[in-house]
């Protein structure tokens, strides 16, 4: 049977070229895919519109990590009702890893039966397909598959003129007993080495000077393919792609942080001096009830490794606060670590219960009230510790690419240096897009202010 798509006029059913709208939720790799959703529709015919009630088709990429956000979607998605209903040839799709879910097929049935499309994290190829066949047969389709893929796709709409993301591998085999990644993304599956070393090639031509290689785990990268020490290599190789200045990676896990990855970051003047790197509780016990697999002093270990072999590294990390059954001295551990560690910036969640997995069993939850008092406790303790990490700095001079204009004043230039630090500077327009060396002057917690300098 012939792909409707491939024949099918999207122009004619509108007598013009329609709009689509795309709202992304979530992390990096969502960012990614909708770069990918948006050049697959441009490709087709359709144009970018930031007005819901212009498009013709509106797309919800979607994440569903924490309860609060899927929570939020479905707010949004409840505000499509009326815009349906003012126009019959809208086309409602949700895609992401709520798309993935039983859950919310079963509730976008019940609830929203004017979305029209649910498109699995996979089936982004047949996405214009399946808005051709709503169309044409005013069907609705809600069936998604989970197989992994790695179609190629076109990268069209871009957000950055100088930064990408480039995904690496899909999919976790981690199954940590909060996480419902591995449900949603599948089991993990590395991309070819020569295919991402084509991509970034081909951005280093257009002009890009970096890029982040995304994966749920990019330390076990190649490894479902039988390749082994494959990430270091990968990043060895990239490093020799002419144009291309930066390398970035998240995220990794600590119990396959390799010698050798740290080795990689330290010799490679372009993989940048900066690593994410989750610790999610300073619990032995707690840990080994989130199945991470690593102790408390083995991450540690891991710290001052990377601090030894790469003394400007910058590290940040993930906290769950409240995971079930935390204690008072559970909690009192990981303020330890957090001091121990020195982390340049932590991202610290309340813990959210998440059907399907095996934290969502529990019957021991920490109380809403207990949960507010040390995530409250753990941001204060985070922030000084941001300052003076970033107290260091000042008065040394730093490579930075210029990302753009300054949202809070746009007579102010911003960027990033290696190891991921906001600095922002006075300085003309035409410096976007290039590597400046800014001396710092000015420190806050989460951000620098500097001035141009020659050298």
């Amino acid at each position: 049977m012939s792909s409707p798509g491939r024949f099918f006029d999207i122009t004619a059913t509108y007598d013009r070229q329609p709009f689509y709208f795309l709202k992304t939720f979530g992390c990096q790799m969502n960012e990614n895919d909708s770069e990918k959703i948006a050049g697959i529709l441009e490709e087709f015919g359709f144009l970018s519109t930031n007005e819901m009630d212009k498009a013709d088709l509106i797309i919800f990429n979607t994440c569903c990590v924490r309860e609060s956000a899927e929570e939020k979607i479905y707010g949004w998605i409840g505000e499509l009702k009326q815009l349906k209903e003012n126009n019959e040839k809208l086309v409602i799709c949700i895609s992401g890893c709520m798309s993935e879910q039983d859950k919310t097929k079963a509730k976008i049935k019940k609830s929203y039966p004017y979305v029209d499309i649910i498109l699995g994290t996979n089936e982004y190829a047949t996405l214009t397909d399946k808005v051709c066949r709503v169309l044409r047969d005013r069907i609705k389709i809600y069936d998604s598959s989970n197989d992994q893929t790695y179609d190629d796709l076109p990268y069209i709409n871009r957000k950055d003129k100088y930064r990408a993301y480039i995904t690496i591998m899909k999919g976790c085999n981690n199954f940590c007993a909060y996480c419902i990644v591995p449900y949603v993304r599948g089991r993990e599956k590395s991309r070819l080495p020569e295919d991402i070393l084509k991509e970034a090639k081909s951005l280093a031509g257009l002009g890009y000077k970096e890029v982040t290689l995304l994966g749920q785990n990019v330390n076990s990268y190649g490894q479902d393919i039988g390749m082994n020490d494959a990430f270091s290599e990968l990043l060895n190789s990239l490093s020799e792609i002419n144009g291309l200045e930066r390398i970035r990676f998240m995220t990794s896990h600590p119990k396959d942080l390799s010698d050798s990855l740290i080795y990689t970051i330290r010799d490679q003047k372009k993989v940048c001096s900066s690593i994410h790197l989750p610790l999610q509780s300073g619990s032995n016990r707690v840990l080994s009830e989130m199945n991470r697999n690593y102790t408390k002093e083995h991450y540690l270990s891991i710290i001052d490794k990377l601090k030894i072999h790469i003394p400007d590294i910058a590290i940040t990390t993930d906290i769950i606060v409240g995971f079930p059954g935390e204690t008072g001295e559970d909690f009192t551990d990981t303020l330890y670590v957090i001091k121990k560690a020195a982390f340049d910036n932590a991202f610290m969640f309340k813990y959210s219960k998440r059907s399907g997995t095996k934290a969502a069993l529990r019957t021991d939850p920490v109380s809403r009230e207990v949960i507010k008092e040390r995530f409250d406790r753990l941001l204060n303790l985070q922030n000084s510790i941001s300052y003076e990490q970033n107290l260091k700095m000042s008065g040394n001079k730093y490579e930075v690419l210029t990302e753009g204009l300054s949202r809070n004043n746009k007579n102010v230039l911003t960027g990033r240096t290696g190891s991921n630090k906001l600095v922002h500077f006075k300085g003309d327009r035409s410096l976007i897009g290039k590597i400046v060396t800014v001396r710092i002057d000015d420190i806050k917690s989460f951000s620098m202010g500097g001035v141009l300098t020659d050298e």
